[in-house]
């Protein structure tokens, strides 16, 4: 069967979602050597992550609390790695 669009695996919790959200939008990235998530800083990838939560939150989930748990998210992720050296 043709399938035009790509199911996103299954999330167990709203943080997951938001994670993988984020993820897909390229909001952030995973430190190389240490696994830990890192803002990008980047407005259009942050926009893009938004608008995939008002457009296709979780199933039993309203637009904003999709919304609310990616801007958490966000808020709780560094740019940096805490486990790098700084330069």
């Amino acid at each position: 069967m043709l399938m035009t669009k790509q199911r996103r695996p299954a999330i167990r919790t709203l943080r997951g979602w938001a994670i993988n959200v984020l993820n897909e939008a390229g909001a952030i990235r995973e430190c190389e050597e240490h696994g830990w998530m890192q803002d990008r800083a980047d407005p259009l990838a942050r926009e893009r992550a938004f608008d995939i939560a008002r457009r296709d939150p979780p199933p039993d989930v309203s637009r904003q609390a999709a919304e609310a748990a990616v801007r958490e998210m966000l808020d709780s992720i560094g740019d940096t790695c805490p486990e790098c050296p700084s330069d």
